[in-house]
C-alpha cells in the first residue's frame, strides 16, 4: 500500500479524526516560516500499518538550508538521508510491537508555507520589488526534509511509547509536534530534546 501523506490521511477508515490532524499540521505551518529547531511528525495507524510523515527544516538536520554545494555539505546530506531512511533507528518503537519497515522515502523540498496575507502584502507592495525579490529568493532557498515511512507491525497495540533517538542524531533538532491518529483516538503532543519520549498508552 502506498504510504499515506498528510493529505491522504482523510482516506483512512478513521477519517472522522483526520481533519483535526490536518488542522494541527496547518496550525504548525501557520506559526510562520522558517522556524529552526521545530519539526512536525504525523502518525496514522490503520490495522497493522503505521504511516508516518516527518517535515523538518534542513537546518535542523544538516546545519544548512540550501542545496549542498561543498564536498562537506554533500557528505553531510548523504549521511542525513541514510540516517532518516532507517525509521526504527530514528524512532524507537517497543520490540513487542514487531514492526518492520515496508517503505521509507527521504526527500529534500522547498519549504512549504501557507501565508496568503504575506503573499497579498507582497503583491500590494510591488513597488518595493528589489527588497521583496531578495526576500523571495531567500525564501525559496529554504529547504526542508520531507520523509514518509510505512511500517508493518504485528501488534500495533503494543506501541505504548516511542523513544526519539532523532534528537541524538541531529544536533539542530530541538522539538517536534507529534500528531497521532488511531482507531481509538487522535491527539497532538510535544516532544523535545529535554523530554525525548512519547507516552501513547491508551491511544493505541
Amino acid at each position: 500500500m502506498q504510504i499515506n501523506t498528510l493529505a491522504a490521511f482523510a482516506a483512512l477508515t478513521i477519517a472522522a479524526a483526520a481533519p483535526t490532524l490536518a488542522r494541527a499540521a496547518d496550525e504548525h505551518r501557520e506559526l510562520g516560516p522558517h522556524v529552526h529547531g521545530h519539526g512536525n511528525l504525523n502518525i496514522a495507524v490503520e490495522n497493522k500499518r503505521v504511516s508516518m510523515e516527518l517535515e523538518v527544516p534542513g537546518m535542523d538536520i544538516v546545519g544548512f538550508e540550501h542545496d549542498a554545494t561543498t564536498d562537506d555539505q554533500k557528505v553531510a546530506m548523504e549521511k542525513a538521508k541514510a540516517q532518516l531512511a532507517q525509521p526504527l533507528a530514528v524512532f524507537k518503537l517497543p520490540a513487542a510491537a514487531g514492526c518492520t519497515v515496508a517503505d521509507a522515502k527521504v526527500e529534500l523540498q522547498a519549504e512549504h508555507h501557507h501565508d496568503s496575507d504575506a503573499d497579498d502584502d507582497h503583491d500590494n507592495n510591488h513597488d518595493k520589488a528589489a527588497g521583496a525579490d531578495h526576500e523571495h529568493a531567500e525564501h525559496e532557498g529554504h529547504k526542508e526534509f520531507h520523509v514518509t515511512y510505512a511500517l508493518d507491525c504485528a501488534k500495533p497495540a503494543s506501541i505504548t511509547a516511542i523513544d526519539f533517538d532523532y534528537f541524538k542524531m541531529f544536533a539542530g533538532a530541538h522539538d517536534l509536534t507529534v500528531n497521532v491518529v488511531t482507531a481509538k483516538a487522535q491527539n497532538s503532543y510535544e516532544v523535545s530534546r529535554d523530554a525525548p519520549s512519547l507516552d501513547l498508552a491508551g491511544i493505541m
